[in-house]
C-alpha cells in the first residue's frame, strides 16, 4: 500500500509543477497534465510524448457556464483541444472562472468527445493535489520513459488509503482560551500531509457521551477572523461549550473550504463576491458542493476509545458520516451563532442548499 501511495504523491507534485504524469490500467494509458498549471515547457513533453489529440476534461457545469452543449449527467465531459489553441493564457482562461473568459470563437472550436475510459481518475488525480479538476489528457500507446506512472487503483483507493495510516506525532497540554485544561494530539495522515489536530477539552475519554466538534480548518475565519463565515465563532464557542460542560472533542480537521482547499476557497470567495452562493462557487469552479471526508474523524475517535457521543453541529451530513463509520450518535447538540450583517447569505446558503439546522 504505501508504494502505491507514494506513486499517487509523486504524481501529484508533477501536477502541481507542470509535469506530465501517465496513469495506468490494464490496457489503458493516459497521459496527464493539470490544466491549472501547463506552461509551455509540460505542453511540448505532453506533445513530445505521444501523438494522439489532446483533450480537455472538466466538470460540466464549467462547460455549460462557458456556452458549451454537454451531458450534465457526466462526471466530467471531454473536449477536443485543437494545437493552436493549446496556450497556457487560453488554458486558464478555460478553466478558471475568476478569469475573464475565452474569446468565443476560440470557444466554438472545442469539439465534444467521449471521455476517455480512465478520465475520471485522471481529474481525481488533480483534486487530490488541490488543482483545479480539469486535465489535458491523451492516449499514450506505451510507456512513456521520462514521465512518473501510476496505477488508476491507487488514485481511487488513495482517500481511504491515507486516512487508515492516521497515527499519534506529538502530544501537548495547550492551555486555551476558555479551555485552559486542553490537550492537543497531532494525527498525520499516511501520505505525510497536514495533521489532524484532537483537541481534548477534561477528560472526554472518561464520558459516557463526551461532547464532541468535528471542524474543518479554516485559516480565513479560525486565525484572520473572517467575517465572511461562521468559522471563527464555531470554533471558539465549541470550546468553551466544552469546558463548561466538564469535557469534550474538538477535531480540527484539514479540509479547508469544504474540502477544496484555500486557494480554491479564495477562488470561490471572488465568484461569490460576483453574486454566487457558496454552493454555486464551488460547482462553478468544478468541485462537488462538499468534497470533505469524515472517515479521519471516526478513525481518531476510535483511537480515542470513544465510540458512543453526543455531535455538536447543525450540519445532518456529519450525523450521517459519523454513523455510517461506526460512531454511535446519543444527541445531537444545536450550534448556532447569530449572523453578523456580512455572513448573512452564507449562513442562509447552508441552511437552505446544505439542510444546515439553522
Amino acid at each position: 500500500m504505501v508504494t502505491a501511495l507514494r506513486a499517487v504523491d509523486r504524481a501529484v507534485a508533477d501536477l502541481r509543477r507542470g509535469t506530465p504524469v501517465v496513469l495506468v490500467d490494464g490496457p489503458h494509458r493516459l497521459l496527464v497534465l493539470a490544466a491549472e498549471t501547463a506552461e509551455f515547457a509540460g505542453l511540448a513533453a505532453l506533445r513530445q510524448a505521444t501523438q494522439a489529440p489532446v483533450s480537455l476534461l472538466l466538470a460540466p457545469r464549467r462547460a455549460t457556464d462557458l456556452g458549451l452543449t454537454v451531458n450534465q449527467a457526466a462526471p466530467e465531459v471531454a473536449l477536443y483541444l485543437p494545437p493552436t489553441l493549446m496556450t497556457p493564457p487560453f488554458l486558464h482562461a478555460l478553466v478558471d472562472p475568476v478569469m475573464p473568459p475565452p474569446d468565443p470563437g476560440a470557444l466554438a472550436q472545442l469539439v465534444p468527445l467521449a471521455t476517455p475510459p480512465i478520465g475520471t481518475a485522471a481529474v481525481r488525480l488533480a483534486k487530490i493535489g488541490r488543482l483545479i479538476p480539469a486535465v489535458l489528457v491523451a492516449s499514450l500507446p506505451g510507456p512513456a520513459e521520462d514521465l512518473l506512472t501510476t496505477p488508476v487503483a491507487a488514485v481511487n483507493a488513495y482517500p481511504e488509503s491515507i486516512s487508515a495510516g492516521l497515527r499519534v506525532v506529538a502530544e501537548a497540554a495547550v492551555p486555551l482560551h476558555g479551555a485552559e485544561d486542553a490537550r492537543v494530539l497531532a494525527f498525520r495522515p499516511l501520505d505525510g500531509g497536514a495533521e489532524h489536530l484532537a483537541i481534548l477539552v477534561g477528560s472526554p475519554e472518561t464520558q459516557p457521551e463526551p461532547l464532541v466538534r468535528l471542524h474543518s480548518a479554516c485559516l480565513t475565519g479560525d486565525v484572520l477572523g473572517s467575517l465572511r463565515c461562521d468559522c471563527g465563532p464555531q470554533l471558539r464557542g465549541a470550546l468553551s461549550r466544552m469546558s463548561e460542560a466538564g469535557g469534550g472533542v474538538l477535531l480540527y480537521l484539514a479540509q479547508e473550504g469544504r474540502g477544496i482547499g484555500l486557494v480554491n476557497k479564495l477562488r470561490a470567495y471572488t465568484i461569490q463576491d460576483r453574486g454566487q452562493d457558496t454552493v454555486d462557487a464551488n460547482l462553478s469552479l468544478g468541485w462537488g458542493v462538499d468534497e470533505r471526508s469524515f472517515l479521519p474523524a471516526a478513525i481518531i475517535l476510535d483511537h480515542l476509545g470513544i465510540r458512543r457521543i453526543r455531535l455538536l453541529t447543525n450540519n445532518p451530513a456529519k450525523l450521517a458520516a459519523l454513523t455510517a463509520h461506526g460512531i454511535e450518535i446519543a444527541g445531537r447538540v444545536s450550534h448556532i451563532t447569530p449572523p453578523n450583517g456580512i455572513n448573512d447569505a452564507y449562513l442562509h446558503a447552508k441552511q437552505e442548499r446544505l439542510g444546515h439546522m439553522l
